[in-house]
């Protein structure tokens, strides 16, 4: 999807769970576990994680209300509301739905979810802009959200150390962006859907107290089909080599090298993955963003929260260029160059 002039994002705001889990916790709590290994894999120190009551909804609305006051605008400038998430309140109706009625927004507005998660709010964007670029709607209000640590088994020493809870909310439009979208591109592998999964809470397989018998499996990690099961190395070996050749392609695409990229934001699935990322294209450190030492893994709300620290630490210029990229669950991912 090449370039729709000036179509790009507003501003963004985040919200992060109310509580804080620290490795110092987990190490407590879990006598056996290594952290300071863990530390080494995922680079996350401590996570926020959300209150027993609260929902990704409720984080995307404190999302939404901010990313909003930032701009100076009511619910009622907008006319079409995507809302990302794989921990929605209820089966139906849909969170977007839920949001559009706490935020009163207009009847005239479209409104639906996706559940693309760590690629999610890639995929949100890009449907944005297709929107905007088509004039379907004339200001889009991305939510992505999640409370990941509903769905990790307490005692998963392999993934319970790496996510944590938040949202974020961003507006595309053509009004002034911040960020302009250049030109996207966007990959599926279903046929390796089962490498991050819960096999459990779907039409195909409840939820049931059976399902929440935990086992070890042949890497002594523990979890049960209702939990995130994750092949940790078939994801990180199939990322490790499409995200690099997704990344080349868009490069190539704009006439672009990485020499031409300022900041490379991707998806914080782990310090282990990016770093092998940044290995595999060259990526000098300073160029590539690794910061999730206190958010952990946010799933569809990582490539966002990261965006709005940068821009509000001022650390990306006017006309600089940089490169997103989200990929996970599906396996699904997608690539963007965009420029401040």
């Amino acid at each position: 999807m090449s370039s729709s002039i000036g179509i790009g994002v507003e501003a963004i705001a985040y919200s992060l769970g109310q509580g804080t889990v620290t490795n110092d916790q987990l190490q407590a709590e879990n006598p056996h576990w290594d952290m300071s290994k863990t530390v080494e894999r995922t680079g996350v120190v401590s996570r926020p994680i959300a209150d027993p009551g609260t929902t990704a909804l409720d984080l995307g609305y404190e999302a939404a209300i901010e990313v909003l006051r930032k701009l100076r605008l009511s619910a009622s400038d907008v006319d079409a509301l995507i809302f990302c998430t794989q921990t929605p309140d209820h089966v139906l109706p849909p969170n977007s739905t839920l949001l559009h009625g706490r935020l009163d927004m207009p009847n005239a507005v479209m409104a639906f979810d996706i559940s693309h998660a760590c690629s999610g709010f890639m995929y949100a964007l890009g449907i944005a802009r297709s929107l905007v670029a088509s004039s379907t709607a004339h200001r889009v209000l991305v939510i992505t959200a999640d409370t990941y640590s509903r769905l990790v088994h307490p005692l998963d020493r392999s993934i319970r150390p790496l996510f944590g809870d938040g949202a974020a909310a961003a507006i595309v439009s053509t009004q002034q962006p911040c960020m302009t979208v250049l030109d996207m591109s966007f990959g599926t592998s279903g046929k390796h859907a089962d490498r991050f999964m819960v096999m459990n809470g779907g039409a195909r397989h409840r939820v049931s107290v059976a399902g929440e018998i935990a086992a070890p499996d042949k890497s002594g990690r523990i979890n049960s089909p209702n939990h995130i099961h994750m092949d940790g190395m078939g994801v990180l070996s199939f990322f490790n080599h499409v995200v690099p050749a997704a990344v080349r392609e868009i490069l190539t695409r704009q006439n672009k090298s990485i020499d031409d990229v300022s900041l490379f934001v991707f998806h914080q699935a782990s310090q282990l993955a990016l770093e092998g990322i940044a290995r595999s294209l060259k990526i000098p450190p300073h160029k590539m963003i690794i910061d999730m030492a206190d958010t952990g893994n946010l799933v569809s709300a990582s490539i966002p929260v990261v965006l709005a620290k940068l821009l509000a630490k001022g650390s990306v210029a006017k006309g600089q260029l940089v490169v997103l990229c989200g990929f996970g669950v599906g396996l699904s991912w997608a690539t963007a160059l965009v420029q401040f």
